[in-house]
């Protein structure tokens, strides 16, 4: 791997680590020296010469000299002539990081774990509660709390009253369910994780979308998946493209977002629906749709895509009311069919147990307003939609985007910009963003010059953010990220 390919894949293990405090070469010494002591650097490994990982970091040279000579003052780094910059061989073994190969830790996860309160973090989606969610939990300590408590199991499956329920609400978007082909999970993402390990191995090739939603590709390279590529255009995946990864590869599975796709907005038309339920049937390759990302929603949106697969085809539907309800809310469930629910509530039973039961109660008050509460939340990100398109095409006039037909983020291309480079600017003035090479099935060169942009902040936050960029977005032809305080920039 050249110089410059491993400073990129470095900065990507790096995160925000310029929103610490203290010195600039400083945080870079302290994040650096972090990963080896968690093992995401490991003995011996080289690092990017001085001069690339300034150029990627977009700060002086000076700076990672300052960092790796207090490094090899530490024992960390050993320097040798003709081999470059490595992690020294007498750092022991250490445990994995815990991340799931190939993910490079990305920022979606690696917020999760950090208190950064002055960053605006865009790399995760914004679901806070809506007011039809506190009264349903009202309403279930109110009034099913006692018979709650006198369950005396855990219900892997899930509740039976919620387990009915959900069979009711598929059936009446015409996709015929009994409760038997319903398993309760925590969360959407858990599904998906349920389904990866029932399917996939080290090695299986699986028929993604590309770009995607990196936290669930990340759940299929942690089984060892290979990612086999295929675009989106405006109307969802291409079957064409599907076509000839079954015929050259036989995959084990195909892993779409129907409704809506991550990151684009994109609603999968019901003829591609139709057309993908045949080739699974056809080629006797399981579907995975996940139609957990939601917000914005279009009114003519098409049942599941398992309602137009025929007879024998062997579809998993994925749904949640995290996104349309509140965030906070850990309740998603899988449709399948009834052998492969089986066998995958046996998964089930070996991650948790079983969900827990209060949340399951609240899902089934809100089921009956889940329609209200979509168009509650619709309503909501279309004003907030609409105010962020107007803040970007006065801030950002030669930004491009395409307006999504739902979900809750923009996929914003910057004019031949890497927005690996943008990315790391914008930390400095406090934005964390996921460049677009993070999102893809295909590799690292594709989608440099996209980032992900969700836009479901109040108006307040929403100008902040914005003008954040806007600085951000000035100060990119400088080298090295341009602050208020010059302390900070001090090497």
């Amino acid at each position: 791997m050249d110089s410059s390919r491993q400073a990129a894949t470095l900065v990507d293990r790096l995160g925000a680590w310029a929103t610490a405090s203290g010195p600039l070469y400083r945080r870079l010494t302290d994040a650096l020296r972090g990963l080896v002591t968690e093992g995401t650097l490991v003995a011996g490994e080289r690092l990017p010469s001085e001069r690339a990982l300034a150029s990627a970091l977009r700060i002086s040279r000076t700076t990672v000299v300052s960092a790796y000579d207090a490094l090899r003052a530490e024992g960390v780094l050993d320097s040798r002539q003709g081999s470059g910059t490595r992690v020294s061989s007498r750092i022991g073994p250490v445990p994995s990081d815990g991340w799931a190969p190939g993910s490079v830790a990305n920022p979606m996860y690696q917020n999760l774990l950090r208190d950064t309160p002055r960053v605006i973090s865009v790399a995760c989606l914004r679901t806070p509660a809506l007011e039809t969610v506190e009264e349903a939990v009202r309403e279930v300590v109110d009034r099913d709390l006692p018979a709650l408590m006198a369950e005396d199991t855990y219900h892997p499956r899930g509740l039976p009253v919620l387990r009915q329920a959900l069979a009711d609400r598929y059936t009446d978007q015409g996709l015929p369910t009994t409760p038997d082909q319903i398993v309760v999970t925590t969360g959407a993402h858990q599904a998906v994780a349920l389904v990866a390990q029932l399917y996939l191995r080290e090695g299986s090739p699986v028929v993604a979308e590309d770009p995607g939603f990196a936290g669930c590709l990340d759940l299929m390279r942690d089984r060892g998946a290979r990612l086999l590529p295929v675009r989106v255009d405006d109307r969802g995946i291409d079957p064409i493209g599907v076509r000839r990864a079954i015929a050259e590869h036989s995959p084990h599975l195909i892993y779409v977002m129907p409704a809506y796709h991550n990151p684009t907005g994109t609603l999968m038309s019901a003829a591609r629906r139709r057309e993908l339920g045949e080739l699974a049937a056809q080629y006797g390759v399981p579907v995975l749709e996940d139609s957990a990302y939601t917000g914005i929603r279009a009114p003519d949106e098409p049942p599941p895509l398992a309602a137009f697969a025929p007879r024998g085809a062997e579809v998993i539907t994925v749904d949640s009311l995290s996104k349309v309800g509140w965030a906070g809310l850990r309740l998603g469930w899988l449709r399948a069919p009834s052998e492969i629910a089986l066998r995958l509530s046996r998964r089930k039973v070996l991650a948790d147990l079983g969900s827990p039961l209060l949340e399951q109660a609240v899902a089934v008050r809100l089921l009956p307003r889940y329609d209200r509460l979509a168009a509650e939340r619709s309503a909501q990100l279309a004003r907030a939609l609409d105010h962020m398109e107007g803040l970007l095409r006065e801030s950002m006039p030669t930004w491009a985007w395409r307006r999504p037909a739902g979900g809750a983020a923009l996929w914003v291309r910057l004019p031949g910009v890497n927005a690996r480079e943008f990315a790391q600017v914008a930390l400095s003035h406090d934005v964390e963003l996921v460049p677009g090479h993070m999102m893809s099935a295909g590799g690292e060169d594709r989608f440099s010059e996209y980032f992900r942009l969700p836009f479901a902040y109040d108006e307040a936050t929403s100008e902040e953010l914005v003008w954040r960029l806007g600085r951000a977005w000035r100060e990119l032809d400088r080298h090295g990220p341009v602050v208020d305080d010059p302390v900070r920039l001090v090497v």
